[in-house]
């Protein structure tokens, strides 16, 4: 029961940050690899936003939760206006120029690796703008492991066969939950969702029945991005820590969970996340140290592609419905 739910939470987490690469996907046709900064640079907003408010750990209930509250949000910001950026500088004027394909995904590396080093980097800037002494709570030890203030009491809320489930798994579990039925039903049901979907499933006639195929793609991008921003934070009340780095394993597991759901599928990466993370805890129990995890995550992937190559699910973004 424990190996179960701990996987179900980090599977959670995985379906929530693989939002993003579903949803560019359905709509360009294109793997957006900068995503996993987006997610990166959403964990530090969280991180900076708790720096900000002084933070402690086991604080009341109401002051925890209104403190997080503020830290999603600030988490999605960074996010949502890091994968806008993302968006203007990387694809839009290839998109625009109907660059290959291959063009467009080498932009995307190498902004991730600009975004990358730019966290890493950001004590040096802070001191070559004279501001490393106003920044310094925010700048510091930028190489290093960055230490995320959890005010929730981590306490006991349920039992479940011997197994005692904490709160800071419960509220990750239902919160990453929540807001992909959110997005689902955003996608199926709401004006701006049928013409994500109108985008996805044939362009040219979108575009002949009035649909602004500019808006969409930055709406995707947006959205993508105040996913991995939600996803942020829920890995720090998990986990606990971030660095400027952290976005390159826990992307590629993203974009494994993306694609063994069903690249370009909201359900299936939601899907693809929980089988994700229930595979790789149940892993141990092959006596394999957690190293290996990695290495059954990928094994996995290549085993359901050779069978399935669509995915569990396989249904496009485009042919989605409520």
């Amino acid at each position: 029961m424990n190996l179960t739910f701990t996987g179900l939470v980090v599977g959670a987490i995985y379906a929530l940050f693989a939002l993003g690469y579903t949803l560019v996907y359905g709509v360009l046709r294109l793997i957006n690899f900068a995503h996993s900064e987006v997610f990166m640079w959403g964990s530090f907003g969280a991180v900076w936003a708790m720096t900000l408010l002084g933070a402690r750990s086991g604080m009341s209930w109401p002051a925890a939760i209104g403190l997080l509250l503020v830290a999603l949000v600030a988490a999605m910001a960074v996010s949502g206006g890091v994968a806008l950026v993302v968006e203007r500088i990387a694809y839009r004027r290839l998109r625009e120029k109907h660059a290959p394909p291959l063009v467009a995904l080498i932009s995307a590396i190498g902004a991730s690796f600009m975004l990358s080093e730019i966290m890493g980097l950001r004590d040096r800037i802070a001191g070559w703008l004279n501001l490393d002494t106003v920044l310094a709570p925010y700048v510091r030890q930028a190489r290093e492991n960055t230490a995320f203030v959890n005010p929730l009491p981590n306490v006991q809320v349920l039992e479940i066969a011997g197994f005692q489930v904490r709160s800071n798994q419960l509220i990750v579990l239902i919160a990453a939950v929540l807001m992909m039925i959110a997005l689902d039903q955003f996608v199926s049901r709401s004006r701006l969702g049928r013409g994500v979907r109108a985008v996805s499933q044939n362009p040219e006639a979108a575009a002949l029945m009035g649909v602004n195929q500019k808006r969409v793609v930055q709406l995707t991008f947006f959205i993508g991005g105040l996913m991995a921003g939600a996803a942020a934070l829920l890995y720090l009340v998990h986990i606990g820590v971030t660095r400027y780095n952290v976005g390159f394993v826990l992307g590629i597991k993203a974009f494994t969970a993306a694609v063994l759901g069903g690249i370009g599928n909201i359900r299936g990466a939601l899907v693809g996340g929980l089988v994700l993370g229930l595979v790789e805890n149940y892993a141990t129990l092959l006596g394999l140290a957690s190293s290996w995890k990695d290495v059954v995550s990928f094994l996995l992937l290549v085993v359901v592609l050779l069978f399935r190559p669509t995915g569990i699910l396989g249904e496009s973004l485009g042919k989605a419905r409520a």
